[in-house]
């Protein structure tokens, strides 16, 4: 069922991979809401992904943009505001990426560089798009930012490993220009941590499929799904929320304030 909660509303969705991706969940609810998108991921992204597909399905463009270069953001930006014929309402940031996971480095024996390239492209990535957006005044006036983080940012899950680090980053970065651009502009920017989900990238994680379980099974609303997520998403984009901003919201079924559940119980007196 469509509220039209975005219908006029104008938006950049990063990070749409394939139908498994938040971003593409979210992208899909934000145009049945009444939202104009525009569409984009890293060039590498492009051509691994399904990402056409879905902007067949919202009817926007895709405009490529490398996160680490602000020549290709500023690019981005001009590109989406010539599109839309005006500034934006809405910012989805849902990018990740980790090498010493990728490779299998456990998190006592990081490659410093990967390392360094980790926290640039999950974390500073989303510096740089607000900063890009401030520079250029791209956004409206109770315009709203939403980037997408886990739980270990603030608890230790040996596996994620230094993808934790970088959730870390990404949520102080949400709230310290939270400040300053909801001082400037009423712009609110807050972070969503997600349950566990099982998208391209999540699925990459050692032993997903044990901690998406134990996690459904420490969730009394159990794990939310990507739609889940995405409607969540749509409500933050809304003009319902215009007093949120600067916040981390878990959105994991109640996972964030258990500390054990019956379920969980009942598998260790086995």
């Amino acid at each position: 069922m469509s509220y039209n909660l975005l219908k006029g509303k104008k938006g950049i969705i990063f990070g749409a991979l394939d139908e498994k991706s938040i971003a593409w969940r979210t992208a899909l609810k934000c145009h049945e809401e009444g939202a104009q998108l525009v569409l984009t991921n890293a060039p590498v992204a492009l051509r691994m992904g399904e990402i056409n597909k879905l902007a067949e399905a919202v009817n926007a463009p895709v405009i490529g943009a490398d996160v680490t270069n602000m020549d290709d953001l500023k690019k981005l930006f001009e590109e989406a505001i010539a599109h839309f014929g005006g500034k934006i309402d809405f910012i989805l940031h849902s990018i990740g990426m980790s090498l010493n996971v990728r490779k299998g480095k456990s998190y006592t024996e990081l490659d410093y560089g990967f390392n360094q390239k980790t926290l640039d492209i999950s974390a500073m990535s989303l510096h740089r798009v607000l900063r890009t957006a401030w520079d250029m005044d791209a956004l409206n006036e109770w315009g709203s930012v939403v980037a997408l983080t886990y739980i270990a940012a603030q608890r230790v899950f040996p596996h994620y490993s230094e993808m934790a680090d970088a959730k870390a980053l990404l949520e102080s970065v949400a709230r310290s220009f939270g400040y300053h651009y909801a001082v400037k502009k009423k712009v609110r920017i807050n972070t969503v941590s997600q349950s566990p989900t099982r998208t391209t990238a999540g699925s990459g994680v050692k032993g997903f499929d044990g901690f998406i379980n134990y996690a459904e099974k420490m969730s009394p609303l159990g794990n939310a799904s990507s739609d889940d997520c995405a409607n969540y998403c749509v409500s933050l984009f809304s003009d319902l929320t215009r007093m949120v901003t600067m916040q981390n919201l878990f959105h994991d079924g109640g996972f964030s304030f258990m500390g054990v559940t019956q379920e969980v119980l009942n598998e260790m007196e086995k």
